[in-house]
């Protein structure tokens, strides 16, 4: 079986990575594990990008590998609730093109969470799974969607990574 190989590898470059990032200094755009009796589930902390209404804030993330990972993609969702557009607001699940459509073996758990931070800097209000959220901006009112979505970060997120950690 590929797969835990392969997850003991991602397990090996993340660590190296946040090891890195530690070293200079780097504040990361998340943080990832996974659960340590378990592989195939992985716990992310995912900060809040400059210029969103979630800058200062973070968000839990639980990634679910299949056991036919990477043939097949993790499911992804949020824990902390999000106003987001590609987001659902109660389940938590993201609708993002590299976990559906796009998928491929060569993306790895650490791409996903950098695709995901990406997402939320720049939503897609097209393919909304909060519909309200995607209608306000596809009127082009950016003003309610940064109002909304900042009172959602100030009442749901984590002032640190710290603190998402622990809960």
């Amino acid at each position: 079986m590929l797969t835990p190989k392969r997850l003991i590898t991602e397990v090996r470059e993340i660590q190296k990575e946040q090891k890195k990032q530690k070293e200079n200094n780097e504040t990361p755009n998340f943080l990832l594990k996974p659960e340590s009796s378990n592989i195939y589930r992985w716990k992310a902390i995912i900060a809040g990008p400059e210029e969103t209404p979630f800058y200062h804030k973070y968000y839990r993330v639980d990634i679910r590998c299949p056991e036919t990972y990477p043939m097949k993609p993790p499911t992804v969702r949020f824990v902390t609730p999000i106003f987001h557009p590609n987001i659902h607001f109660k389940t938590g699940e993201v609708c993002l093109d590299i976990l559906k459509t796009d998928w491929s073996p060569a993306w790895d758990i650490m791409a996903i969470c950098r695709a995901v931070h990406l997402l939320l800097r720049h939503p897609e209000p097209s393919s909304p799974l909060n519909c309200f959220a995607g209608n306000i901006l596809r009127s082009n009112d950016h003003v309610a969607y940064n109002s909304m979505g900042k009172m959602y970060a100030e009442i749901y997120g984590y002032n640190s990574f710290e603190e998402a950690e622990r809960k």
